[in-house]
C-alpha cells in the first residue's frame, strides 16, 4: 500500500482550510502553513453571506452552487447550526434614506421586520430560506481546522512562506523564512491577496486587493432581531452616489454591517490591517438610520475592522495547477465570494490533487493558464 500523498497547504483562509480539510479527509498527508493565525485576515472578518444562485449566469455558477449546497451538508455533518452559526436566511433588498432629525418615535414599515424602524422602504425579497443563509467565517474556519486535526491528522504550522522548491519542473517543498522546509508530493497556495507576493504567482496573474470595511454590533435585545440579512440602497443625508451597505443579523445575537469598499495596497502582515475611520463612521450611521436597536448606547460596538477581498484582473477565481509546475496548484481570487465558495474550491481542489482531475466542478474557467500570453510565433 502507497504512503499517503504528502501535501502542503499555504495559507490559513477559508480557501486553504477548506481544501486541506478535504485533503486530509481523503487520506492526504497534510500540513497547513500560515503565516500569522486561522482566519485573521478576510475569512475572519467577512459577512458569511451564502446565496444559491447568485452567481447565475457567468462562469462561477456552476461552483457556486455547488458549494452552497456543500455547506448545507458540512453543516449537518459538523452541528454548523450551533458551532459556526449556519442558518437559513430571509434576504431583502431595502432602500433607506438617511434623514438629519432623529425621531423619538420609530416604526417598522409595512413588509419590513419589526427592528427595521428607520427610514426604510421598498422592501424586495431577493433571497429566500431555500436560497440563502449563513455562516460566521471565522467559526466556520476554525471548526474545519479543528475537525481536520482532530480526526484526519492534520498538521497546522505558523511560518512565512518564502518559496516553493521546484526541482526540474516539480515542486518538491517549502521553504519558510526562519529556514524551515517542508518536503512535499504537492503544493497548494492558497494565499488570497498576498498570491502576487510570491514570484512564482506574481509573473503569471495579478491579485489586487479591495479593502472592505465592517462593524460589529452587539444590540441589548438581540432577541428582537430576525434573521433578515438586508443589502440596501443607502442614500446619505448630504447627497451624493447612494452606497450599497449590507446587514447581518447573526444568531450569536451579534449584527454584522459592512460596505465602504475601495482599492488599497495589501501591507504584508494582516495584523497590520486598520480601518479607515471615516469608512467606520459611516458605517455607523448605517447602523442608526436602519434600526434603533443598532444606535450607540442601545448596541455595544463590538469590532471596527477591515480586510482585503482577493480580486483577479477578468473577475474569475484562479484554481488549478500553476503552468509549468508540476504538483504545485493555485486557488484565489474569489473576491467578495470566498466563504461561499471555500467548500466547493476546497473539494475540488482536494480532486485535483489527489485525482488529477476534479469530478465536483469543471475548473477550466478557472485555470491560471488562461493569463499566459499566446507565444508569437
Amino acid at each position: 500500500m502507497d504512503p499517503p500523498k504528502r501535501v502542503v497547504v499555504c495559507g490559513g483562509g477559508v480557501i486553504g482550510v477548506c481544501t486541506a480539510y478535504f485533503l486530509s479527509k481523503k487520506g492526504a498527508a497534510v500540513t497547513l502553513v500560515e503565516k500569522s493565525s486561522i482566519a485573521c485576515a478576510a475569512s475572519g472578518k467577512a459577512g458569511g453571506f451564502l446565496a444559491l444562485d447568485w452567481c447565475d449566469g457567468g462562469p462561477v455558477s456552476s461552483l457556486a452552487r455547488a458549494s452552497f449546497n456543500l455547506h448545507r451538508t458540512l453543516a449537518e455533518q459538523l452541528n454548523g447550526a450551533q458551532l459556526y452559526g449556519y442558518r437559513p436566511v430571509t434576504t431583502l433588498s431595502v432602500t433607506v434614506t438617511e434623514t438629519t432629525s432623529s425621531a423619538s418615535t420609530r416604526k417598522s414599515g409595512p413588509n419590513l421586520p419589526s427592528w427595521v424602524d428607520g427610514p426604510a422602504k421598498g422592501p424586495r425579497t431577493i433571497g429566500t430560506t431555500e436560497t440563502t443563509a449563513q455562516v460566521h467565517p471565522q467559526l466556520f474556519t476554525k471548526t474545519l481546522v479543528s475537525k481536520a486535526a482532530e480526526e484526519y491528522g492534520l498538521k497546522v504550522v505558523i511560518g512565512k512562506l518564502k518559496k516553493v522548491e521546484v526541482v526540474e519542473g516539480a515542486a518538491t517543498a517549502v521553504v519558510l523564512e526562519d529556514g524551515g522546509v517542508i518536503e512535499a508530493d504537492a503544493v497548494v497556495l492558497a494565499l488570497g491577496p498576498w498570491t502576487g507576493k510570491l514570484s512564482l504567482l506574481g509573473s503569471i496573474f495579478r491579485v489586487s486587493g479591495l479593502k472592505a470595511h465592517s462593524i460589529i454590533l452587539e444590540p441589548k435585545d438581540p432577541s428582537a432581531i430576525t434573521p433578515h440579512a438586508l443589502f440596501l440602497s443607502y442614500y446619505p443625508a448630504e447627497g451624493g452616489k447612494p452606497m450599497d451597505p449590507e446587514v447581518y443579523p447573526r444568531p450569536t445575537g451579534e449584527v454584522y454591517i459592512c460596505g465602504m469598499s475601495a482599492d488599497a495596497d495589501v501591507p504584508d502582515d494582516p495584523e497590520q490591517i486598520t480601518p479607515v475611520p471615516e469608512s467606520i463612521r459611516v458605517l455607523k450611521n448605517v447602523a442608526k438610520s436602519v434600526s434603533s436597536h443598532l444606535v450607540e448606547g442601545e448596541a455595544t460596538v463590538k469590532a471596527e475592522q477591515a480586510c482585503f477581498l482577493p480580486c483577479t484582473d477578468d473577475s474569475l477565481p484562479v484554481i488549478g495547477q500553476v503552468p509549468g509546475v508540476k504538483g504545485c496548484y493555485v486557488a484565489t481570487g474569489h473576491s467578495c465570494w470566498g466563504i461561499l465558495n471555500g467548500p466547493a474550491t476546497g473539494a475540488a481542489v482536494s480532486e485535483l490533487v489527489l485525482d488529477g482531475h476534479s469530478t465536483l466542478v469543471d475548473l477550466t474557467p478557472f485555470n491560471p493558464a488562461r493569463f499566459l500570453r499566446p507565444k508569437i510565433r
